[in-house]
């Protein structure tokens, strides 16, 4: 009855960025991401310098590199409000070509870029060698609120099954010769997602009947805790590393 969430995300391997723990690619990501987010907009120099770190980190897990293009149109809403941030934002007006633009939106355009770019790149490489099972691991391992960790777990567990019903409930139709292509279909499409979620509701009210059975009492076990060494910690947050090198480089000049 159990799924992995993602399984399209998770590629295995046995790269350095797959051996590492996985909370210490957990703390290293968002150590990251926050010096990331942290440096001054114009600061473009040192925003390069960390998407070339990503990339770097993005090599070093051996995954295909089309695989990891493919995951990265989930930047695209940032990507369309990056073009059209020079066109609607106020400031000293510059000449982009045949476009005349806001100067303080080409600075934040760039920054967005960057950054969205850059932090898409290093979940990228996380998702793809971290395993849904160890990153509920990670999280209780980093004694993350446990209500939290018993949400997401069971997320990663059931998603899968709750979408295999929605693929047979999708043949179910069609092979009832139904087809999507008005309004009228509408009141049948509804009526399916009220059914799954009713379906769904009683299968997790039998699995937390079950559970209670089992001597529930609240509180998940921890099952084969994580471990690091130094050395886990020092590769795992080199990355991190150089985006304090670049901020303290930002300010020195």
């Amino acid at each position: 009855m159990g799924a992995e969430l993602g399984p399209h995300l998770h590629v295995d391997g046995d790269s350095v960025v797959h051996r590492l723990p996985a909370h210490v690619k957990l703390v290293g990501l968002v150590t990251f991401v926050l010096l990331v987010v942290a440096l001054p907009r114009d600061a473009h120099g040192a925003r390069v310098a960390m998407l070339m770190v990503a990339a770097v980190v993005v090599l070093a897990t051996r995954v295909p590199l089309r695989h990891v293009a493919s995951r990265l149109v989930v930047e695209t809403p940032f990507v369309v409000f990056a073009l059209v941030l020079p066109f609607v934002a106020t400031g000293p007006a510059m000449e982009l070509g045949p476009f005349t633009v806001s100067r303080d939106g080409v600075e934040a355009s760039i920054a967005l870029l960057l950054t969205a770019t850059t932090s898409v790149l290093m979940a990228v490489a996380f998702a793809t060698t971290t395993s849904s099972r160890d990153l509920v691991r990670a999280l209780q391992h980093l004694r993350v609120p446990d209500r939290l960790v018993q949400i997401l777990a069971f997320m990663v567990r059931y998603l899968g099954v709750v979408g295999s019903q929605a693929q047979r409930m999708k043949v179910a139709r069609e092979s009832r010769a139904f087809t999507a292509r008005s309004v009228r279909a509408w009141p049948v499409i509804a009526t399916s997602a009220g059914a799954l979620f009713i379906r769904s509701y009683e299968r997790g009210e039998r699995v937390h009947l079950a559970m209670m059975s089992r001597g529930y009492n609240g509180r998940m076990p921890v099952t084969d805790p994580l471990d690091a060494d130094r050395g886990d910690w020092l590769r795992g947050l080199a990355p991190a590393a150089l985006g304090v090198i670049a901020l303290v480089v930002v300010h020195a000049t």
